[in-house]
């Protein structure tokens, strides 16, 4: 069972990475083309992201902190 779950969460693991490669290159396809990528408009929706954490008050705050602490290594 613990072989399992390593192959799930390294499976995610890298999954993840690839997606935090994308985005760096889809906002770069943006700017260069004025395009979206896979019908995404990433740099929309990233827009939306921050906008919606900087209303949210304190509620805000503590999501962002959340969300940093899931991306930084440890």
């Amino acid at each position: 069972m613990d072989s399992v779950i390593k192959y799930v969460t390294g499976f995610l693991g890298g999954l993840l990475s690839i997606m935090m490669a994308v985005i760096p290159v889809s906002i770069l396809w943006y700017v260069l083309t004025g395009g979206a990528i896979f019908n995404m408009d990433v740099v929309a929706n990233l827009t939306a992201l921050i906008n919606a954490i900087g209303q949210g008050g304190f509620v805000g705050l503590v999501v962002l902190v959340i969300l940093v602490s899931f991306f930084t290594k440890k």
